[in-house]
């Protein structure tokens, strides 16, 4: 073959190279031209979708703030527990006025796992204190939050403790019958495990729903130079020349703490007598009971009765909230008060120079039962020691 043939061989060769090489290129280019376009359109498409969320979401914040109908009412905004507190204080009788007031007052904060995951409470535990946010449950008159606005008839002023009664308007207090019983406090975190926080010097009872927690920020939610009416600092008021043990208690109190030293958020016998005198270094009287101490209270079993300070509602007209007997009245000393901590049934008695005496304790009907789950000392000892 000569050298002729052979080169137009070659050339043949390689031109098929560089056509078969072209094609091949031809063939990614319009597969990559394929995949952008199809990318492309998927980007819009999905830019497309989260501009309608977008648009959906705004159109129903503006629904919601706006009124239903003329007459102004607005709707409500659906809110779901996240988690319950389960405290020292068995019922709102003896349970402090404001937060960290009972510093050894100890409450475990339950979540509910199936809407608050463990991992929400990861860096909680490097706070001190936290805020929490939740509803006033126990509050005599929520009926009132489900009945027109015209006939609610909510008082517009409640009667306040540290004023002996005087009235006052309900936003300048912290009083529990609001417009909206959402209750705010403030609580050190004592340690956090799971889906559970445990909290002192709280200010919560047995059962409070919780809405949320946010952390305590000292640079910011502490005020300096922040001013309050006079009457808010008189604190001597509400406070108690002493409290003493009647010699009887003890054996009461050891006979109570086999049972319920089991479900106590306390380490012994001792440290619950230092969260009684705590409490009752406070006169947790209703305003009736201060104002009218030698009226003669009925006090039935636990306490539950008529005149018992957990039944007495601030909110209630004076006549009502307490329930005299016809004997006449009776030595202040005599009255019989009724306290409910962790379950027992404390009686005590405030003689005529303010001193308070405990006479005896015993299991109460607020004493949880074998059914329910509590938290107890020995889930926390390691963070309480």
């Amino acid at each position: 073959m000569s050298s002729k043939t052979l080169t137009l061989v070659a050339f043949a060769v390689a031109a098929s190279a560089i056509s078969a090489s072209t094609a091949i290129s031809l063939y990614i280019w319009g597969k990559f031209k394929g995949l952008e376009k199809s990318l492309n359109s998927t980007l819009q498409k999905c830019a497309a979708e989260r501009q309608g969320r977008v648009r959906a979401q705004q159109a129903l914040r503006k629904a919601l703030a706006q009124p239903k109908s003329e007459n102004l009412e607005l709707t409500s905004y659906p809110m779901t527990p996240i988690g319950v507190v389960q405290s020292c204080f068995s019922t709102r009788n003896g349970t402090p006025r404001q937060p960290l007031l009972v510093p050894l007052a100890r409450a475990c904060l339950v979540f509910d796992a199936s809407r608050v995951p463990p991992a929400s409470l990861e860096g909680l535990g490097e706070y001190s204190h936290c805020w929490i946010l939740y509803v006033f449950h126990l509050n005599t008159d929520l009926e009132k939050l489900w009945k027109e606005p015209s006939k609610s008839k909510f008082k517009a002023k409640v009667r306040v403790p540290r004023l002996k009664g005087e009235r006052i308007g309900v936003f300048a207090t912290r009083s529990p019958h609001r417009p909206c019983p959402i209750g705010l406090t403030v609580a050190k975190v004592e340690a956090v495990q799971g889906n559970m926080v445990l909290l002192s010097g709280v200010d919560l009872v047995d059962g409070t729903p919780v809405l949320d927690v946010k952390p305590y920020l000292p640079y910011c939610d502490s005020i300096q130079g922040a001013e309050v009416p006079e009457w808010v600092m008189v604190e001597n008021k509400l406070t108690i020349a002493s409290v003493s043990f009647a010699e009887g208690f003890f054996s009461t109190l050891d006979d109570c703490w086999g049972t319920a030293g089991k479900k106590s958020l306390y380490a012994s016998t001792d440290e619950l007598q230092s969260l009684i005198k705590q409490v009752l270094s406070w006169d947790i009287r209703s305003v009736s009971q201060r104002n009218r101490p030698h009226d003669s209270l009925v006090m039935i079993g636990n306490g539950k009765a008529f005149g018992n300070p957990s039944d007495i509602d601030e909110n209630q007209d004076e006549e009502t909230s307490v329930c005299r007997s016809d004997q006449g009245p009776t030595p202040s000393e005599h009255v019989i008060y009724h306290l409910i901590l962790e379950g027992l049934d404390l009686s005590y008695r405030i003689d005529g120079d303010g001193n308070v005496i405990v006479e005896k304790v015993s299991i109460s009907s607020e004493f949880p039962n074998g059914k329910q789950n509590r938290c107890n000392y020995s889930m926390w000892r390691d963070h309480l020691t």
